[in-house]
């Protein structure tokens, strides 16, 4: 008999509830959220043949490679069907939300959830690293600016970030009411600048030695930040079966809620990944803004401008990017600047 295994899992605790084919409860109990505990748990069961699954979170990789590498059978669910089935449950607990799960298992209802390779995540885990030491280098800046207002000082609208240490601290040392406050921030500041720097730089030296990353980068507007990003993104170009689900995978298509006499199609969906989402932006819009190479994909763009305005048309632009640079992985071909039919 095949057994349905549901796991809901938190970070220290997992609650595991085993089904039969007929939705019949087994057994349900609360180990440890260590492979070898699940493992040892799950021994127990008399069945050949076991299903596995939970929803994606953050620990998803580790259950799904070590329970793999465990010999199961293991899925890992959209979270957001899995939340809609266990919504219409009256009370929420880690127990019932584990035989939910295991319904949902039994009952196929669900999308399975790509596990991306160590190697994504480690490329993802360095530009995370990269963007969040990048924010508190500008909420320093800003807060910096802020003080400044109330003592009457004013900075220049735009001071690059490599010079805004020399352009601010001798007007800091000049008042020593201001020295007092805020040398300690600056000398903060500098010290993640410089953090930022080497990742930056860590950043594009990992950009520049990947062969698709180089071949992303050969298209006017995609830089190392983009390039890289959509490679860790997307991890196997496999997965997907059509390069025009891509953008939607990214969440660069529009809504649409249709029932009966409505339809109503709405805004991008804004679903998937958002630093791919925020990438392939910039990169579009760099292409038509700031980029003098030409193209066909530039050339459409501008015409769809004039006609739709200019965020309709930078993100049809960012859609056409997800799916050509796609096919350009799949295909193992490299950019061209002309028309090529079919390619979007």
């Amino acid at each position: 008999m095949d057994y349905y295994v549901g796991l809901d899992v938190s970070l220290r605790t997992v609650a595991v509830c085993v089904i039969d084919t007929d939705g019949k409860h087994v057994f349900e109990r609360t180990v440890e959220c260590e492979i070898d505990d699940i493992v040892r748990c799950l021994e127990e069961l008399p069945a050949s043949r076991l299903r596995v699954g939970f929803e994606s979170g953050a620990m998803s990789q580790h259950l799904y490679f070590g329970l793999r590498a465990a010999g199961f059978d293991v899925v890992c669910m959209e979270a957001r069907q899995v939340n809609a089935a266990l919504s219409a449950m009256r009370n929420k607990t880690d127990r019932t939300d584990a035989r939910g799960i295991a319904q949902v298992l039994r009952s196929g209802w669900f999308s399975e959830v790509f596990i991306k390779s160590r190697e994504a995540h480690a490329l993802r885990a360095l530009l995370s690293s990269r963007k969040a030491i990048q924010k508190k280098c500008i909420d320093l800046a800003n807060e910096v600016r802020g003080l400044f207002r109330v003592f009457g000082l004013r900075l220049p609208s735009r001071v690059d970030q490599g010079s805004f240490d020399e352009r601010v601290r001798p007007l800091v040392e000049a008042d020593p009411d201001l020295s007092h406050a805020l040398l300690p921030l600056l000398d903060a500041r500098v010290v993640l600048y410089k953090t930022y720097r080497e990742l930056d730089r860590r950043v594009k030296q990992a950009a520049s030695h990947d062969e698709i990353c180089l071949r992303f980068m050969a298209i006017p507007g995609v830089g190392p930040i983009a390039a890289l990003t959509f490679r860790a993104a997307v991890d196997d170009p496999a997965r997907f079966t059509s390069s025009r689900t891509v953008a939607a995978h990214f969440g660069l298509t529009p809504r649409r809620y249709q029932s009966g006499e409505m339809d109503n199609p709405g805004r991008i969906s804004k679903a998937g990944d958002r630093d791919v989402r925020a990438t392939l932006y910039a990169a579009a819009n760099a292409m038509m803004m700031r980029s003098v190479a030409s193209s066909e994909i530039k050339s459409w763009g501008l015409r769809l401008m004039r006609r739709k305005g200019r965020r309709r048309a930078v993100v049809a632009v960012a859609r056409k990017l997800a799916v050509i640079m796609h096919r350009m992985w799949a295909d193992n071909t490299e950019f061209r600047h002309g028309k090529v039919e079919g390619a979007v």
